[in-house]
This record gives structure tokens, C-alpha cells and sequence, in this order.
């Protein structure tokens, strides 16, 4: 649109803008811990009159406090258990068990029957005041409750055996007396305890000592009636002789089993009519001799046959003699069946009484040892219950004497002493409270705030959360009327523009020259010089966007460049006021009556190189108007001049900026440093990138001192920091 923009004249080389250098984008938007530490030093003076009023009320409370004494007595208790008087008892150490132990007798201490008598002494209860706030309350009910005292503690130093009853009270001396009433009391209380643990122990043994005695009497005369039943006296040596008769006889048994065997094995042979058989008996020799008498004499008949004939004597002699053995040797067979059948029935019997003797020695064994067992049973039992009843005797007896002789375990090793300085309150201790506590609350409170906060405050928070750069950042000045054209007088620097003020004034140097470098940013990085119409917007009213928009053209102007200003905000318009011209005719009159736009345009009095064209009468009309006029006034205007300045309206909320933006070569976003909220901002970007307008950046205007981590202004050759409507010389 138009011819290029021809390059500037001057670039203001004693004047340039300092700030934080924006970070590319990142998804990590947590803040870095320098920015905390910035924020902990931005707020030092409320941090610091915050701990300074939190230091003056913990002194003014802990003056007016009334002054607590405490005192101590220490308690030593020994962990061995004390040694009967007489008996084999010897003094025995507890086990493991002294945490257990200790913390039962601070128990002990805060109980009720060792308190309550100290409490009655010393009227405790009303001096503590437990019972103002009760609204109404009885004193019966007060008398019979358990009784805690408030301002009692009762500690055990570590790795020791000491405890330490400490009391407090207004009073020194009253607290040093109630701690040693407290202690004796406890003394006390501990001895009454074993003394009545004793008795009662003594009383118990001798109720059991009664039920013994008649168990011990009940047994015996069992014992004796059992021994009678036997008719022994020593049972168990009759089951030994018993034990040793049925030992013998098994063995009998067996012998007499094993040699039945044999017998009945010879009779079964016998019986057989085997000669074999009876020759392998006990009788078997006198058969083997017959048989031997008998080969001998056939042989003799077998030659006398053989010599002789039948009727010869020696024939008959020999037949004879044969006859004669062989009678013998039947009669000697049939006499060892006879003996080997006797021995047979013997052995039988033999076994049949053993095996009854061995039954009836087993039964008798076995009844006896029964009876034996039994004997063992009531015997020990009698015995036991002798042996019992003699140690529980031998104990009651100890007892009745050890009871009056029982030494304490526990003793007062310190006793308690009035305090010369109070405890409470301590008034350095209180101080170094108050400043750590209220130091941590003021800083925590200050990185809530800053953490809360959603207003856009410096380009470094812009870059990395809004992805956009950050085209410059102007200061803050308290009054923006001494910015405003008019307000200087005119100078002669041949274009008109308004400098003797600015140099007596050290604020309006430094917002000028940040003008200057906002417009060196915004034209020399436009290598293609394509911008020719430049509208200056923001998301929200009150950003601050005319006075930029008044300043940026007439920056431009004082670079002998042909400027225009248009003042396209048709429902407030401002530009007229600022540079004093009328504002009766203006856009309004060119886009609705056609009227020609270098009749509205106006030049403010001493600036040749600057024109401005008003917004005109207010008129819904115009705005209606505004997508086909604005953007051929536009393309004719940029033939003249080399860059046309457009005061839009807000984008939020407003529709005419939108088609503003889609005209115009770059837009440039104003946003208030610490007042316009980031979701604004990144709407009113959303919008333009929708319309695929050129957004060049955003201006963060009105930044003060603690908007940022680190900015300054760099002037002539010195550093300046903002402050307020006043600017601070840090150094050449």
C-alpha cells in the first residue's frame, strides 16, 4: 500500500531502552528463583513495616504480661528393686524396660491421689483459675473431679533416671513450695503403695495357706488309705521282683515252645514208621546195632543156605538167629515210637503250663503296675501339696517381716528453689520469634501476591508466556498530562516539535526517549519498508494507547518525515485535545458526508512535519463505514506521507479495530504493566491472528520500578532508573 517509507533522517543515538531480553517460548512457565528474590526486594518496605509492627506488638504484649516463675525438683529413682530383710532374695535389675518404666511414674506423679492433696494445701485450682469459664459449677462436682494441674510439667532428661517436677506460678516462692510438695507427695504415694501391695499380698497368702492345708491333709489321707489297700510298703519293689518272675518265665516259655517243636518234629517221623526217623532218636543207637547183629548173621544164613540145606542144623541154627533179630529190631522200633510219643505229650504239657504261668504273671504285673502308678500319683501329690503349703508358710512369714522394713527406691535428689528470673514471658525469645515468624509471613504473602498476580509486567513474562514480542516499554510518570504535545512550549528544531521542557525535566526525557526507541524498533526492523500504516490498539480501555499514538507520530515527525495521525476512536476521541485543534470536522466527516480528507486534515501550530486528522462528529454511521472508506482514504494517504499513525479503539468489546486491523500494514498492542491481565492480552492476540493481521508486538506502557526484575533507562550517557514521576542517577 503506498510507496516505502524513505529512511529516517536521524537515529537517536544518546537515548536507548534497556530491559529484561525476552526468552524464547517455553512450556515451562514456572518462574525462575531470581525472579522470587526480585519480588522479596521489591516489596522490602512492606516486608520490613510489616516485621517492625510485629516487633513494637510482641514488645508492647510481652511487657504487659505478668512476669511466670518456675521451679524445679529433681527426683532420682533407682532401677534396682530393694532386698528382702531375710529370705535368699537378692536385689534383682529390671530388664529393658526404662522408657516403660520412667514414663508409668510420670503417670504416677500427674495422678489424681498424688495432686489432690497439694492442690487442697495450696488452693491450686482457684490460683490456676480452671474453673472461671465453666458458666456454672458446683462444688461438690468440682471436689469429687480428677484433679490436673495446668502449670505442672514433668519431664525425664534423656539417657538418665532423674525426673524433673517443675511448677510455675506468678509467685517464686509458692512455685518452689508446690514442686517439693509435689515430690513428697509422689514419695509418699509410691511407699503407700508397696506397703499396702505387701499386706494385701499377706492377706492373699493366707487365705490360700488355709485351702492348702486342707489339700495337703485330703492328699495325705489318700496316700495312707492306698498304701493300707496294698498291704506294702514300698509298692514299687514288689513290681521290680514281679517284673523280673515274668522275665524269666517268657523265656521258660520260649525254651519250652522251641524244644515242643523238636519233639513233636521226632514223633511225626517216628509215626511214620521210619527207620530213618528212628535211628536220628534218642534211642537210635541200640536200633543201629540190632540192624548191624542182623546184616551179620545173613550173611552167616546166606552161606549156611548156600553150604547147608534146609534141614541141616546150622541152616536152621542161622535162619533161626536171623528170626531172632529181626524180632528185636521190631521191638526196638516200636519201644523209641513209644518214648518219642511220652516226650512229645510231655513237652506239650511243659508248654501249656508256662504258657498259662506267663499269663497269669502278666496279669498280675500289669494289675500291680496299674495300682504302682496310681500309688506314684497320690504320692506326689501329697508330696506336692506339703512342699507348697511349707514354701507358702516360709513366705508369710518373710512377708509379715520384709513389710516393715520395705526401703523406697525413689528419692528427692534436688529439691526446688525460688527463681530469680521469670520464664515467661522472654522478651528476647519472643523478639526473635516475632521477627522469624512475621519475616517467613511478609515473604511468603509477597510471592502469594506476585504468583497471583495475571497482569502482564515485563517482556520477559510477555515472551515466555504469550509467545509475542515485546516491541518497547515505556515508564511510568503519576501525571500523563505533562507528556501530552501542548504541554511544552515550541521549540526551533525546524520541525516544530516541543523540547525545553523535556530537557528541565528528567522524567520527560526519559519517556521521550523511550518513544523514540519504540519507533527506531517498530521502523528500522521493517527492512522491507512495508509499513506505511500502523494502528495502535489495545484490549482493554484506559491502556494508554492515544498518548503512545500522539507521541509515536510526532517522534516520527521530528525526523522531518511527513506524518499522519488519525484519531479513529468515533466514540472518545482525544486527539484533538492533546494538540489543541478542533475537532468538529474529522474521519467521521470523510466517511459519511464524503468530504475530502485534505480538507479535515489539520496541522497543530509549530509542526510542519506532522498532520492530524480528528476523529469528528460521533456518529454510529461512521463506524458502519469504516471497512470501505477507511481503507481507500488509507492508500491514498500513503502516497503522501511517509507513515500514517491510527488511534484505534479497544479490541475487546469493539468491532471496528477488527476491521481496522485487517486494513493497516501492523498493529501494535498497548498493555498497561500491571494492570491488564494476560487472558486480555492473549484474547485480544487470538483475535488479530484470526483476522491474519500483522501484529508486530506488544508496548508495555506505565512500567514502574517493580514491574520488572531488571530495566532501566540509558540517557546521555547515564544510567536512570524509574521512580515514580522522577527519575534517579545511578552513574555515568
Amino acid at each position: 500500500m503506498g510507496r516505502n517509507l524513505p529512511a529516517p533522517i536521524e537515529t537517536p543515538p544518546a537515548c536507548t531502552y534497556w530491559s529484561s531480553t525476552p526468552q524464547p517460548p517455553s512450556e515451562d512457565s514456572a518462574p525462575p528463583f531470581t525472579h522470587h528474590l526480585w519480588v522479596l526486594r521489591r516489596s522490602r518496605w512492606k516486608i520490613l513495616a510489616f516485621v517492625a509492627a510485629c516487633e513494637l506488638a510482641t514488645l508492647i504484649v510481652s511487657s504487659r504480661l505478668t512476669p511466670i516463675y518456675e521451679s524445679t525438683a529433681v527426683i532420682d529413682i533407682d532401677r534396682q528393686a530393694p532386698a528382702g530383710v531375710i529370705g535368699d532374695e537378692a536385689a534383682r535389675a529390671t530388664g529393658n524396660d526404662s522408657d516403660q518404666f520412667l514414663a508409668t511414674q510420670i503417670r504416677l506423679i500427674q495422678a489424681d491421689a498424688v495432686l489432690r492433696p497439694v492442690a487442697q494445701k495450696y488452693k491450686l485450682l482457684e490460683r490456676e483459675q480452671q474453673f472461671q469459664d465453666l458458666p456454672q459449677w458446683n462444688p461438690a462436682q468440682v471436689e469429687n473431679a480428677p484433679i490436673l494441674l495446668r502449670r505442672l510439667k514433668v519431664v525425664r532428661p534423656p539417657n538418665t533416671y532423674l525426673l524433673l517436677v517443675s511448677y510455675r506460678s506468678p509467685d517464686p516462692h509458692l512455685a518452689a513450695d508446690v514442686a517439693n510438695a509435689i515430690a513428697n507427695s509422689y514419695l509418699q504415694h509410691t511407699y503407700d503403695l508397696r506397703v499396702r501391695s505387701s499386706t494385701n499380698l499377706a492377706s492373699y497368702m493366707e487365705k490360700e495357706l488355709e485351702e492348702l492345708k486342707v489339700k495337703m491333709e485330703a492328699s495325705t489321707q489318700r496316700l495312707l488309705q492306698f498304701e493300707r489297700e496294698l498291704n506294702v510298703i514300698n509298692p514299687e519293689e514288689k513290681t521290680n521282683i514281679v517284673s523280673a518272675r515274668l522275665l524269666q518265665l517268657n523265656t521258660e516259655y520260649t525254651n519250652a515252645q522251641a524244644d515242643r517243636v523238636r519233639k513233636e518234629a521226632d514223633y511225626n517221623s517216628v509215626r511214620g514208621g521210619s527207620f530213618a526217623a528212628a535211628q536220628v532218636s534218642v534211642q537210635g543207637e541200640a536200633l543201629k546195632r540190632l540192624l548191624e547183629r542182623q546184616n551179620e548173621l545173613q550173611e552167616k544164613f546166606a552161606a549156611a543156605e548156600a553150604h547147608y540145606g534146609a534141614n541141616h542144623p546150622e541152616y536152621k541154627k542161622a535162619a533161626g538167629q536171623v528170626a531172632e533179630v529181626d524180632r528185636q529190631i521190631e521191638h526196638t522200633r516200636q519201644n523209641i515210637g513209644q518214648r518219642v510219643e511220652t516226650e512229645f505229650r510231655e513237652a506239650e504239657n511243659r508248654e501249656r503250663m508256662l504258657a498259662r504261668a506267663v499269663a497269669d504273671t502278666k496279669a498280675q504285673f500289669d494289675q500291680l503296675n496299674a495300682r504302682s502308678f496310681e500309688y506314684q500319683s497320690v504320692k506326689r501329690e501329697a508330696e506336692g501339696d506339703r512342699k507348697v503349703y511349707d514354701e507358702l508358710l516360709r513366705k508369710i512369714k518373710e512377708a509379715g517381716i520384709n513389710a516393715s522394713f520395705q526401703n523406697s527406691t525413689i528419692r528427692v535428689a534436688d529439691a526446688a528453689r525460688p527463681g530469680l528470673q521469670p520464664v515467661f514471658p522472654r522478651l528476647r525469645l519472643n523478639l526473635l520469634l516475632a521477627l522469624l515468624l512475621s519475616s517467613v509471613v511478609a515473604a511468603a504473602a509477597a510471592i502469594v501476591s506476585d504468583s497471583l498476580d495475571k497482569t502482564v509486567r515485563d517482556p520477559e513474562l510477555v515472551a515466555r508466556l504469550l509467545h509475542s514480542e515485546v516491541l518497547g516499554s515505556l515508564p511510568h510518570v503519576r501525571r500523563w498530562r505533562r507528556f501530552d504535545p501542548v504541554a511544552t512550549p515550541p521549540g526551533t528544531n525546524g520541525n516544530g516539535a516541543a523540547l525545553v521542557r523535556a530537557e528541565r525535566d528528567p522524567a520527560l526525557t526519559a519517556y521521550r526517549e523511550a518513544v523514540r526507541a519504540l519507533r527506531n524498533s517498530i521502523v528500522l526492523a521493517d527492512f522491507d519498508r512495508s509499513v506505511h500504516s500502523l494502528l495502535i490498539t489495545s484490549a482493554s480501555p484506559g491502556e494508554g494507547k492515544s498518548t503512545i499514538a500522539a507521541h509515536l507520530a510526532l517522534t516520527h515527525s521530528a525526523q522531518q518525515l511527513k506524518t499522519l495521525l488519525i484519531d479513529g476512536d468515533l466514540r472518545r476521541p482525544s486527539v484533538h485535545k492533546r494538540f489543541n485543534v478542533p475537532g468538529m470536522v474529522g474521519l467521521s466527516s470523510v466517511l459519511i458526508a464524503g468530504m475530502p480528507w485534505r480538507d479535515a486534515i489539520l496541522t497543530p501550530p509549530g509542526m510542519t512535519h506532522l498532520h492530524v486528522l480528528p476523529a469528528g462528529p460521533p456518529s454510529q454511521r461512521a463506524t458502519d463505514l469504516i471497512g470501505n472508506g477507511l481503507g481507500r482514504f488509507l492508500e491514498e494517504a500513503a502516497a503522501e506521507y511517509d507513515l500514517i499513525v491510527l488511534d484505534a479503539p479497544p479490541l475487546l468489546g469493539f468491532a471496528e479495530p477488527l476491521e481496522m486491523a485487517s486494513i493497516v500494514d501492523g498493529v501494535v498492542v498497548v498493555t498497561r504493566a500491571g494492570q491488564t491481565t494476560r487472558k486480555a492480552v492473549a484474547t485480544a492476540l487470538a483475535m488479530l491472528a484470526r483476522l491474519r493481521a500483522n501484529t508486530l508486538g506488544i508496548v508495555l506502557n506505565e512500567v514502574r520500578e517493580d514491574s520488572s526484575e531488571d530495566h532501566y533507562y540509558y540517557v546521555n550517557g547515564a544510567r536512570y532508573y524509574p521512580s515514580g514521576d522522577k527519575t534517579v542517577r545511578s552513574g555515568a
